[in-house]
């Protein structure tokens, strides 16, 4: 019992210094742990929902095609639903973008070959700002109801722990469950879930699926004037982090009694000699579940993630992932180039203008921590050779003696013909660093050569998922190849809009 409390070294980093031991757990020891997780016989005569997260800015996710060997034949699941993660992150290119990415994450699904399992459904969420996440919660009630345990899968740093946490607050969670389950540990380091949590899922009656309608309704009829100051300051915190806005609140709410103070006078007086005493401070009992309110239970799980193979976080330090992965809205950086000119993405990433007859447009989607730095094809060469582990291009960081160990970067040549001014044609994705959308005059043929670190994958992606992200620019800055920079508003959900601007 005296070590029910406890957590080990590593969880205890992660949480309270946001540091993690080196663990090497290859790709098969994670696979293996959530594979045996999804071969438990059915519980209550039926098999689990399987919860897939990805995140939408690594689209073609490269953990999409392992998912068919974990759902073998002998993987008792009923039903598939797939979670499109951190769209908050990406700004709106034209109306209807949200449309267009969830038929994109529709389209990784088939392409995967995703048929082992019915596809219940495609959301799109932010675990982060709480956007849509109301609706996922809504759409499991009532597809799933309580049929069945929850599995919830995804690769590293696909969000998965965050969400957990998020529906651990939600009306999904049992009432009393945030105050005896433990949360999971949100860290930007690869593999943070070891083994698997799981909290009670609420059983959605029709009561309670009625009262949580109700509360909906309430809350979308609120404008952001008649929010409290502490609500309104938290609104503000999340437009900051993200385009996509959204809250989650709980309808059923457990009543906690009054803690009972006892008072002791003598603990009060003592004399001017004496130092005030401190009373021992008593040991608080953690909440347990009772038999009866877990023997039927449905549970939803959180897996371990998948490891991303082939990926270039895997090459990184704790510093330079919290770098490279976005953790607010991305604010789009767009340069004009001529043949001959070069694009650096930090020391992660570089495309070359190699060929071409017009200027062409290069809009960079990556964490705006990371430095975009333009040159030459006569002198980058030269610039990386210098700068590489400096802080010109920022990451990889420790100077010459990082760079003796982190791979060189390798070449692939790409040939793309533009469809307009204003449409780009593809994505160069950089693994997970970023992307580059080119954007180029109607039919101009382009030959462009990309590199990334050897042993990392390098996407052509087509078409972009952001067409128009070169329209999201303001006025060329004079004598430069950049545009200034221009951030599009925030979207609060369910919040009735008061027609200010």
């Amino acid at each position: 019992a005296g070590l029910r409390g406890a957590v080990c070294q590593r969880c205890w980093l992660l949480a309270h210094y946001g540091r993690a031991l080196r663990l090497q757990l290859p790709p098969e020891q994670h696979r293996l742990v959530v594979s045996a997780a999804l071969r438990r016989p059915p519980r209550h005569g039926r098999g689990p929902l399987l919860l897939y997260l990805l995140d939408v800015l690594e689209l073609p996710d490269p953990v999409l095609p392992q998912l068919p060997g974990l759902l073998g034949p002998d993987v008792p699941a009923a039903g598939l639903l797939v979670v499109g993660n951190k769209v908050d992150l990406l700004p709106a290119d034209s109306p209807g973008h949200l449309g267009r990415l969830r038929q994109r994450v529709a389209a990784a699904c088939a392409q995967a070959g995703l048929r082992g399992a019915p596809l219940v459904d495609v959301r799109l969420v932010s675990a982060k700002t709480g956007f849509g996440l109301e609706g996922l919660v809504s759409r499991l009630q009532r597809s799933w109801k309580c049929a069945g345990d929850v599995y919830l899968l995804g690769a590293t740093n696909s969000g998965k722990s965050t969400l957990f946490n998020t529906l651990l607050r939600s009306d999904y969670c049992k009432s009393r469950a945030p105050d005896a389950v433990d949360r999971a540990t949100v860290s930007p380091w690869p593999g943070t879930t070891l083994n698997l949590l799981k909290f009670p899922i609420i059983n959605p009656t029709c009561d309670r699926i009625f009262r949580r309608q109700e509360r909906l309704k309430e809350e979308a009829t609120k404008t952001e004037d008649q929010l409290s100051s502490e609500e309104r300051k938290y609104l503000n915190h999340l437009k900051k982090q993200g385009y996509l806005v959204g809250e989650v609140g709980r309808t059923f709410q457990r009543q906690k009694s009054s803690p009972v103070v006892d008072f002791d006078p003598d603990m009060l007086s003592y004399s001017i000699d004496e130092d005030p005493r401190h009373s021992p401070r008593k040991h608080e009992e953690r909440e347990e579940f009772t038999h009866n309110e877990v023997k039927d239970a449905r549970w939803c799980f959180d897996t371990p993630g998948i490891v991303k193979e082939n990926c270039v976080l895997n090459l990184l330090t704790e510093k330079e992932v919290k770098l490279v992965l976005p953790t607010c809205a991305i604010v789009p950086r767009t340069f004009i180039l001529k043949p001959g000119m070069v694009l650096f993405l930090a020391a992660l990433g570089r495309v070359d203008y190699l060929q071409g007859e017009k200027p062409a447009w290069f809009s960079v989607v990556a964490s705006n921590l990371l430095p975009v730095h333009i040159a030459t094809l006569t002198n980058a060469d030269a610039i990386y050779e210098k700068h590489a582990g400096q802080e010109l291009l920022k990451v990889p960081m420790g100077g010459e003696e990082r760079m003796k160990e982190f791979p060189p970067l390798v070449p692939q040549d790409i040939t793309l013909e533009g469809i307009g001014t204003t449409e780009a044609v593809a994505d160069i994705k950089l693994s997970s660093a970023g992307w580059v959308a080119v954007t180029a005059h109607a039919e101009e043929k382009l030959l462009l050569r990309a590199y990334t670190p050897k042993g990392t994958a390098l996407v052509v992606r087509e078409p972009p998922l952001l067409p128009y992200v070169s329209t999201i620019r303001g006025a060329r800055i004079a004598g430069t190849a950049a545009y200034r920079t221009k951030k599009p508003p925030s979207l609060v959900e369910n919040l009735k809009t008061t027609g200010r601007k």
